[in-house]
């Protein structure tokens, strides 16, 4: 065998990439609720996710207020729990799975490989888990919230491989390149693909990628199950 696990990415991987459209149209709902100017709340929004995905504020409603201080904007209970569940609906929205990823990963599962998740997220995406098709087919979940560090950082990867407890040589990981986790994997020892679906459009992208990559590619997750053979 090849490889002993495989590592996957969430946004972009497994689920699609939400757009900014979308994004910041939820968001500009929230600014509404809040009472916030919505181009201030979303812009200050985006600057704080270094923050959010690493945990510094508690949760979303904590960002919430956070934002609103900022902007001397007051709100009370009810308003962040409004937006706090306008912020969690549009999660559920955006975890659906891509068409065969739950199939590759059960697959991958009977093959017998091990599977871990790092994903760089806010703090709704582990109170949802449960709720998604994945909530049992990993065999360790890595968010970055919880463990209070982001790709590339090399801790996120060492967390994930001495969970699985397998050397970062023994994992392919795959991702969309989004936070520099495809660099930060290889030098890391493990085997990064990046992996970028046709229909994606570049200029609707919310997050940055790694358009530079010159390792291997594949445009859709079934091509993993040869990788991992090959």
């Amino acid at each position: 065998m090849k490889y002993k696990a495989v590592v996957f990415d969430l946004f972009g991987t497994l689920v699609d990439n939400f757009t900014r459209r979308d994004y910041d149209s939820v968001m500009a709902e929230i600014a509404n609720i809040l009472k916030a100017p919505s181009n201030d709340f979303i812009k200050l929004w985006k600057s704080s996710f270094n923050d959010r995905v690493t945990g510094v504020h508690g949760d979303q409603r904590e960002s919430f207020a956070h934002i609103c201080r900022e902007l001397k904007v007051q709100i009370s209970p009810e308003q962040i729990e409004r937006a706090f569940i306008i912020r969690m609906d549009f999660c559920r929205r955006t975890t659906i799975p891509r068409n065969g990823s739950v199939e590759v990963l059960a697959t991958l599962r009977k093959d017998g490989y091990k599977i871990g998740l790092i994903s760089d997220c806010t703090g709704e995406i582990p109170l949802v888990w449960h709720e998604t098709p994945f909530a049992n087919l990993f065999d360790v979940k890595i968010f970055s919230c919880m463990v209070k560090t982001k790709k590339p950082d090399p801790r996120i990867y060492q967390m994930a491989t001495d969970e699985l407890r397998v050397k970062p040589e023994e994992c392919l990981y795959v991702g969309d390149g989004s936070s520099n986790e495809l660099t930060g994997a290889l030098k890391m020892g493990m085997h990064p693909v990046r992996i970028r679906d046709p229909k994606d459009l570049d200029e609707d992208q919310f997050m940055e990628r790694e358009d530079g990559w010159t390792g291997p590619k594949i445009s859709y997750l079934k091509e993993v199950l040869d990788l991992v053979k090959g």
